[in-house]
Formats: C-alpha cells, sequence, structure tokens
C-alpha cells in the first residue's frame, strides 16, 4: 500500500504553487478592492507565499529555510493592514478561480483541505490586521495542513 501523498504532492509540487500564486497575484493587483492592498508589495511576494503555502500543505521548507520566514513573520505582514470580511471573501474566491483555471485538482478531498486553509488562515490574517502587535514569535511552528486534520497553535 503506497503511503498518502501530502496536499502538496497532490496539487501538484513545487511548479503548481509558484503558478497558483503568480497569476493569482497578477489578478489581485487588477483587482479593484484588493489591488489597493497589494499595489506596493515586492516583487518576490507570490514566490515567499508559494513557499509558506507548500510548506504547510507538506512540501518543502523553503519558507522557513530559504526565505528565512516563520509562522511569526507571515503574521508580521499583516499587523496593522486593517483588513475586512470583504477583502477576505475576494482573496479567497479570486485565489480558488485561480486554482480552476490552472488545473489544480478539483476532487472534493483537495478543495475541502485548500478551502479549509484559506478559511482559516484568512480569517487569522484579519485578525492579526487590526492589531498592532504581533502574537507570535519565532519559536511559534509552523501550521501544518493535511487531510482533513490541521496542526497550527494560534494565539490571538
Amino acid at each position: 500500500m503506497e503511503p498518502t501523498p501530502t496536499l502538496y504532492d497532490w496539487a501538484g509540487g513545487e511548479a503548481a504553487f509558484q503558478n497558483l500564486f503568480r497569476r493569482f497575484y497578477d489578478k489581485v493587483l487588477q483587482d479593484d478592492l484588493l489591488g489597493p492592498v497589494f499595489r506596493n508589495m515586492s516583487p518576490d511576494h507570490p514566490t515567499h507565499v508559494a513557499h509558506f503555502v507548500a510548506e504547510v500543505f507538506g512540501g518543502p521548507k523553503r519558507y522557513t529555510q530559504d526565505d528565512g520566514g516563520s509562522h511569526a513573520i507571515m503574521i508580521a505582514h499583516h499587523i496593522g493592514k486593517m483588513l475586512d470580511d470583504t477583502k477576505r471573501k475576494r482573496w479567497i474566491q479570486l485565489l480558488l478561480d485561480t486554482a480552476d483555471d490552472n488545473g489544480l485538482p478539483a476532487d472534493p478531498e483537495f478543495r475541502s483541505a485548500l478551502v479549509g486553509y484559506l478559511e482559516w488562515g484568512t480569517r487569522i490574517a484579519v485578525i492579526n490586521s487590526q492589531l498592532t502587535e504581533n502574537p507570535l514569535n519565532d519559536t511559534d511552528p509552523m501550521p501544518k495542513w493535511g487531510w482533513g486534520e490541521t496542526k497550527g497553535p494560534y494565539r490571538p
């Protein structure tokens, strides 16, 4: 019996994540609601987000090892941004549309895991965007997402 693949492998590996987030952020920059939030993002932003989500989904530790990131650093990028639920929902919808456009797996199990992660992560981003200080530190672990289970403490 073969081991269960990670969400990262099921999605198509590194190329799938890089392509997804590159195309997604192209759409974000053209969006009337989200474009202003991201207009000053670094050209490397899509790559870093791809590395982060890929790592969360069981891929290589490129975000924490190659990019020098941590969960606390990702949270820090949202502090003080004053995001709201309208922006959160648009972000999710654009990402899911891009996942469809890019041919990411459409099976219910994968999409359930993807949507679950997006709901969890974007709600945390909205909460943290209202804060002035980061609730996490560099010793807090990266979240891990799998087939129906999560492993990632969050302290508001």
